[in-house]
């Protein structure tokens, strides 16, 4: 139940030493107010801020030390939290995204000020645009120096430079606010569409003391943070009549269906309407990708011809081609069902038919509700061309992936890779890079929700080991991040980070040599390699033997499965440099269209 705060004026003093900072609580000298004969207990800004985040049931800190925050670690570690301090901010950023995601509690990241909060910005973008609740807290400058500009150290406006990044940003100035601060970052962290908070704690704040009793009664336990939206049943009952006058309808499953956990209906919703469905990358597991009704492997296909689309934890943004285009084939034919808890994603960017306002549990529950003995499973015409599709492509990557060329390509080490995880389907997969991302997003296969993460609706890159370890301090389980050889560039530095908190993480570097593809040349003939082009034979597992953790050099499948298995059964620290085909890739991945040079190269 949340508290009431007083109109009791607290105990306020600035203390200029950091012996307070560094010390547990205990009686403080200051006694002015209570008499000659007594001293009252004080607390501080330090504590209450960790007062505030237990009482909140979040145990876990993810940031870099420096000015002003390192003693606010310390004492959270003292007071039984867990402060993971990484090297580089964003990849703490992104680590407290993903533990976000994977547990609807806004994951905590701390920074310094200015360039560290900079540096945790880019996780904040990331986290607001993927919809992770996430609260960046950073020290700060105080607000008098900042605002006349007088040139303090790091000095800088945090706030508003936050703010078109982050779906809130707050400050907190006086001691016995805290409280009300945090409860309003988890509040808008969790609350209808999540996103990246951001709450400034200037340095001032953190070492003012106040009366422990009063401190004590000025936190707030957030009440119902994340309460149910019910859809209108008028809406419920449009999208259902849609439903079922469709000849060839499709379930289009999202990262926010996952996020919702409301996976025993979504696959209820499915299995009980006979719909094929297709599930966009993060959302892989929420059934088997090898259920029946899956259209994974006829993608295409399905976007093309279906007439009705039920959108659930889904937008029509860039991965799904904005919803118009060749992509979807005739749009004249072509109807709209979106789940979203945000009415301002309707109609974004095609007409969308039936909208379902409301949370996705609540929605899919409603919708699961009206599918009643009458409702007509699709025609045998349309579920049999899917499957038709789906065999003859399944049947072509299965000869693709049974090849066996020398040096690696991506197929013949993604095989290896898919057939050790499908006996572990509760290891957490990191994905990310050009082409080490789009194929192993087709190859790999999911069976448990939650379980994918990679670079999403941002589509950005350096995300990898810090939700790697994310993933791993969340569940406690083995994470295998498969990175391209440029995208592990961004966050390899937390090599170290995984090996200090000796975390089950298995790194597997895709290393062609360079970005894309090594083999581009200078077009200039100068000394300089090219701009896509890395040193050649890098021995990135020998990085994580550096730290104490196992490194492995492969360069056939069979080495890549041996090394695989001993590096999951030993739950250490691991790194797979698998060396492939440096020709093997394809600029920009699948995404060519987004590269005029390489389209023109293509046709």
């Amino acid at each position: 139940m949340a508290s009431v705060l007083t109109a009791e004026p607290p105990v306020t003093a600035t203390v200029a030493d950091d012996t307070l900072k560094a010390k547990s609580r205990g009686v403080s000298t200051l006694s002015a107010s209570h008499g000659p004969d007594t001293q009252p207990e004080l607390t501080d800004g330090f504590h209450l801020v960790i007062d505030a985040l237990k009482l909140n049931g979040l145990d876990t800190i993810f940031g870099l030390v420096g000015i002003p925050i390192t003693d606010l670690a310390r004492l959270a570690q003292g007071e039984g939290m867990r402060f993971i301090g990484f090297r580089h901010e964003q990849n703490a950023g992104n680590a407290a995204a993903i533990a976000g995601y994977m547990t609807q509690k806004p994951g905590i990241c701390m920074t310094v000020s200015a360039p560290g909060f900079l540096n945790g910005l880019t996780a904040l973008a990331n986290a607001t645009t993927n919809c992770f609740p996430m609260i960046l807290i950073s020290g700060s400058s105080e607000r008098e120096i900042v605002d006349l500009q007088q040139g303090d150290y790091e000095e800088m406006d945090q706030l508003n430079a936050a703010k078109p990044y982050a779906k809130a940003a707050y400050r907190v100035l006086h001691a016995e606010d805290i409280g009300i601060g945090i409860a309003r970052a988890i509040r808008a962290a969790v609350s209808g569409r999540p996103g990246g908070v951001y709450l400034d704690l200037p340095a001032k704040l953190l070492a003012q003391t106040l009366d422990a009793a009063h401190g004590k009664r000025s936190l707030v336990r957030v009440v119902d943070a994340v309460p149910r939206q019910i859809p209108a049943p008028d809406s419920v009952a449009r999208a259902l009549e849609l439903l079922k006058s469709a000849k060839r309808p499709l379930i289009l499953l999202g990262k926010g269906a996952a996020y919702a956990q409301a996976d025993a209906d979504i696959r209820a919703l499915v299995e009980k309407t006979g719909i094929p469905y297709l599930p966009m990358s993060m959302a892989k597991g929420l059934l088997p990708d090898t259920h029946p009704q899956s259209a994974s492997a006829a993608r295409s296909f399905v976007l093309a011809e279906a007439d009705v689309v039920l959108l659930i934890g889904a937008r029509l943004n860039w991965l799904l081609a904005h919803g118009k285009g060749k992509t979807w084939g005739a749009p004249t034919s072509k109807q709209f069902i979106q789940i979203d808890i945000s009415p301002t994603e309707i109609d974004s960017n095609v007409a969308i038919a039936a909208p379902v306002i409301g949370d996705i549990g609540s929605c899919v529950s409603a919708l699961l509700a009206g599918i009643d003995s009458g409702f007509a499973k699709p025609a045998a015409e349309w579920t049999g061309a899917i499957s038709e599709r789906r065999e003859k492509n399944l049947a072509k990557m299965a000869v693709t992936l049974a090849q066996n060329p020398s040096p690696m390509n991506f197929h013949s080490a993604l095989r290896a890779i898919r057939d050790v995880l499908k006996t572990r389907p509760d290891i957490n997969v990191v994905n990310e890079g050009a082409n080490t991302l789009d194929y192993a997003r087709s190859i790999i296969d999911m069976y448990e929700p939650r379980k994918r993460f990679d670079s999403g609706t941002w589509g950005i890159m350096g995300i990898g080991m810090g939700y790697a370890v994310g993933a791993a301090v969340v569940s406690g389980l083995p994470v295998v991040a498969i990175e391209g050889d440029s995208a592990f560039g961004f966050s390899g530095m937390e090599l170290e980070t995984i090996c200090r908190y000796e975390l089950p993480v298995c790194t597997i570097v895709f290393n062609n040599n360079g970005v894309y593809r090594g083999t581009d040349v200078n077009l200039s003939g100068g000394k300089d390699v090219a701009p896509t082009v890395f040193i050649k034979g890098a021995r990135y597992d020998k990085m994580i033997e550096a730290f104490g953790g196992i490194g492995y050099n492969v360069t056939t499948p069979a080495e890549m499965t041996a090394a695989l298995l001993e590096a999951i059964a030993s739950g250490k620290p691991t790194l797979i440099n698998a060396v492939i085909d440096e020709a093997a890739g394809t600029e920009s991945g699948r995404l060519t269209n987004l590269n005029p040079q390489s389209a023109a190269k293509k046709k």
